[in-house]
């Protein structure tokens, strides 16, 4: 028996799993200063792909895709790949990382809802507990953020980033959604390869032409490094990770732990983009991990 099918070792998956998707949100803020915002996309999911190759294969215990599978194998990657890092990647470089943080604290409460409507899971009052001390949590950034004037250049341009922010949101959430109705049909590692390789021919019209038009020389070695982290991370790590996860807790559930996401981008942000943490932020950050501890601790008899 897999050691995933331990409620805790699951736990720890999503955990790191939205860690490190909050880690390569942040970090991708220097990348789409180095790269177009598609050409980015399309290496991700190239290199990913790559990664991924002996995952394609299906395991001899494995039913052939029915076309239900496909149908939803093409929305998890046409919503969590592909809609989730366009409207990332241009959202972020509109707005700053730790804005990108507050907004994404929206995720638990929308996860908790299109599993309500679409996968009929009860919402227990401590699940409702924790996503309100999760997204309540973050909101506090709201208020220890700096904001910019209202007629800089930047505050004009914030609002359309911080809308794209949002549209990635709702991706995020319907790709937990979808990804708990996959589990039971596929292995964590085929769902990865296959909505990876989606993915990829959704961008590739999009990258290519990017990349005739654009000059490689420019890019430093070290975005070449950080690219290579956000390819593996985003399309190989974090998708198998959740979707490991999600085969043992119910999709509500999962969804607190996106709370990861915000508290990761924000410290990767103070830690390696010389952003600041005030006492206010701190607070935030340990009402936001409140809210992971309320849905994680056993349920008495």
């Amino acid at each position: 028996m897999s050691f995933v099918t331990r409620r805790p070792a699951a736990y720890a998956c999503l955990a790191l799993s939205m860690s490190l998707v909050g880690s390569y949100v942040a970090l991708s803020k220097p990348l789409v200063a180095a790269l177009p915002v598609f050409l980015l996309a399309w290496l991700r999911f190239g290199i990913g792909g790559l990664a991924m190759l002996p995952w394609l294969r299906r395991p001899a215990n494995e039913p052939p895709l029915t076309a239900r599978t496909r149908r939803l194998l093409f929305l998890e990657s046409f919503l969590g790949n592909f809609l989730f890092s366009i409207c990332m990647l241009f959202g972020v470089s509109m707005t700053s990382a730790v804005s990108a943080g507050v907004i994404m604290a929206a995720i638990p409460a929308v996860v908790a809802i299109l599993s309500r409507v679409f996968l009929r899971e009860p919402l227990t009052g401590r699940i409702l507990s924790a996503i309100a001390c999760a997204a309540g949590g973050i909101g506090l950034l709201a208020v220890a953020q700096p904001h910019a004037d209202a007629g800089s250049a930047a505050a004009q341009r914030a609002w359309l980033g911080n809308l794209l922010v949002f549209a990635a949101v709702v991706c995020e959430a319907s790709y937990a959604v979808i990804g708990k109705a996959l589990t039971g049909a596929l292995g964590p590692k085929r769902i990865t390869s296959l909505i990876n390789l989606w993915g990829f021919a959704l961008v590739t019209p999009f990258g290519l032409w990017q990349a005739l038009r654009f000059d490689f020389t420019s890019v430093a070695p070290g975005a070449w490094l950080l690219l290579l982290f956000y390819a593996l991370a985003a399309s190989v790590w974090t998708v198998w990770l959740w979707m490991t996860g999600l085969k043992v807790v119910p999709a509500s559930q999962a969804g607190v732990f996106t709370v990861m996401l915000p508290v990761s981008a924000a410290l990767v942000g103070v830690v390696f983009l010389g952003e600041t943490l005030s006492g206010l932020q701190f607070t935030a950050f340990v009402a936001a991990l409140a809210g992971v501890v309320l849905a994680t601790l056993p349920t008495g008899r």
